[in-house]
């Protein structure tokens, strides 16, 4: 949630051509789900909150219908409510591996921590990366 004061969007960072901004408060939220050949991740931005509830819903049906393990890259999330929590209660509760969350920021470990949630959950600090099968990924 802004605190009242406008934020402006940030520059790319690292000069000419960079494809990185730093998330800010205020940023929307995106939520996508890429599936690899070992586990499934969703990969969550900007503000998670009830406005994308229905889209948290449907990163769960897509993680699940793969069948694989489920980890979840936090890293970019600028703000999270009961929405978000809920959403990973959730995810934990229906995975029948243990949901991994990844480099999540300080205030999704404070929310995490707070609500036990993270109990349920393993937080991991570094990013393994994505194993995708390179001989069916491509273009369609």
């Amino acid at each position: 949630m802004q605190d009242g004061s406008s934020a402006t969007p940030s520059a790319p960072t690292g000069g000419a051509g960079a494809e990185h901004t730093t998330p800010q408060i205020g940023d929307p939220a995106s939520i996508h789900v890429i599936v690899g050949t070992s586990r499934a991740r969703v990969v969550l931005s900007g503000e998670i909150d009830a406005d994308v509830s229905a889209e948290l819903g449907e990163a769960i049906s897509d993680a699940e219908a793969s069948g694989l393990p489920v980890e979840l890259d936090a890293h970019h999330v600028t703000f999270m409510d009961s929405s978000g929590v809920a959403f990973l209660a959730r995810l934990a509760s229906r995975s029948p591996h243990k949901v991994r969350v990844l480099r999540a920021p300080p205030t999704v470990r404070f929310l995490l921590e707070v609500t036990r949630i993270g109990e349920l959950l393993e937080i991991v600090d570094e990013d393994p990366g994505v194993d995708l099968d390179v001989t069916t990924a491509g273009p369609r």
